[in-house]
């Protein structure tokens, strides 16, 4: 039962308080946003994307991703805003010429720094996460926000691409940072929305202009342009030495009136030629030469 035999209970065992908070360490936080995978959690591996919000993915998992959108898989609610492989930036990082990679401090000799595979090609601060880093949403480099603070300019340092102020994102920003891309890309895919329904307007609007047109160049007897027609007829008028009347009757006569054969004429027919159709008089027979029943094709065996 406890309390028996001189042991003494202390305040901390009966008394229960409040948990504390558990702090998260920053160097691992750090470590799992811009050395692993925010999808599949494995480590960052050439070709890297970024999302509009900043995050950093595996092209692979992201593939994966789209063609399973699966709601039990961990981690699917960082990605649910990638509805296309068209919604994420393939990244062009310039190598750190300091990364050994895992080949570095094997023995545990020496003091390991948090080296880092990727760095500004402009300042050359290494993307480990304790500066702050950027990408161009068009051309996709990759530069720390110190470099494009310090030289101010709109053509790109790497590719010489031109850019707007707009399509700078920031890589793993915090979370008001974050709430401020997503307006950004929610605005953005409006507007594309909107682009997208002008021009279709706009389209079926030339279809239809175009149409009329064509309709408007036929002549009066409703033959179009020879160039735009595939096939040109060449129209001969020849003059007819008949009669209005003679050529009225013959449009009155209908069509099929003309491919008929004509009857034969029975009078002309001999009667070998007669004797071979049922309605010839040789054929007919009398009550008593008729049987019982009758029937078109009879055969006997």
């Amino acid at each position: 039962m406890g309390c028996d035999g001189g042991t003494i209970p202390k305040r901390h065992e009966l008394v229960k308080g409040p948990k504390k908070v558990e702090k998260i360490d920053k160097n691992a936080e750090l470590v799992a946003r811009w050395y692993y995978c925010t999808l599949s959690q494995e480590k960052l591996k050439r070709p890297i994307v970024a999302c509009e919000l900043g995050r950093l993915y595996n092209k692979d998992a992201v593939i994966e991703f789209l063609l399973d959108k699966s709601p039990d898989k961990p981690h699917a609610d960082s990605a649910g805003h990638i509805k296309s492989i068209k919604n994420v930036i393939e990244l062009n990082l310039s190598d750190n010429p300091a990364w050994t990679g895992d080949k570095g401090n094997t023995k545990g000799d020496t003091y390991d720094e948090q080296r880092a595979q990727f760095i500004c090609p402009v300042v050359g601060l290494e993307m480990n996460g304790k500066h702050r880093f950027c990408v161009l949403r068009q051309c996709g480099c990759v530069f720390s926000e110190r470099a494009l603070k310090e030289i101010k300019t709109d053509i790109c340092h790497k590719c010489g691409g031109n850019f707007k102020e707009d399509d700078i994102i920031l890589l793993n920003g915090d979370k008001e940072e974050v709430e401020e891309l997503r307006k950004k890309m929610e605005e953005r895919r409006v507007r594309a929305k909107l682009d997208k329904k002008s021009k279709k307007t706009k389209h079926s609007e030339s279809v239809t202009a175009n149409g009329n047109t064509e309709e408007g160049a036929a002549g009066p007897s409703g033959i179009t342009n020879g160039s735009k027609s595939n096939t040109r007829e060449k129209i001969s008028f020849i003059p007819s030495s008949k009669s209005s009347a003679e050529q009225t009757s013959e449009k009155a006569v209908p069509s099929s009136s003309a491919t008929k054969r004509p009857l034969p004429s029975t009078d002309k027919k001999s009667e070998a030629y007669k004797s071979i159709f049922t309605s010839h008089s040789s054929a007919k027979r009398t009550k008593d030469q008729s049987s019982n029943w009758v029937t078109h094709t009879a055969y006997y065996f």
